[in-house]
């Protein structure tokens, strides 16, 4: 089975759609992502993309409300803080400083655009 990422126009994916892996393949059998693009598209309208379960396909498997970066080729979430910035070796967002890794627990504070050490309540 093939899965499908359909987009709105802002590349959010809007939902995932099974096909058989027949659906996408060419008259020798080979599977091809714009042979199973173009078959969702004449069932639902839209415009889709191929994602995959373990990742293989644009880096992890899409779901709804997540982002389809056209220019790096995978689904991110939704960027969390207007600060960050993507990162091309994780392939997701990452803050302009790196969390602490001393064992506390920290939250992004996109005012002070630093780590701010969690308070027990």
């Amino acid at each position: 089975m093939a899965h499908f990422a359909e987009l709105d126009s802002n590349n959010t994916v809007l939902r995932i759609v099974v096909v058989k892996n027949a659906d996408t393949a060419d008259a020798k059998g080979v599977e091809k992502e714009y042979i199973g693009a173009a078959y969702c598209e004449r069932l639902f309208g839209g415009r889709w993309v191929q994602t995959s379960y373990n990742g293989s396909i644009r880096g992890r498997y899409a779901g709804a409300g997540m982002i389809y970066n056209e220019e790096h080729n995978v689904f991110t979430g939704v960027k969390p803080y207007p600060s960050w910035v993507f990162d091309s070796t994780t392939k997701d967002w990452a803050a302009p400083t790196a969390k602490p890794n001393d064992g506390k627990q920290y939250d992004w504070s996109e005012s002070t655009l630093s780590w701010v050490e969690k308070v027990a309540e």
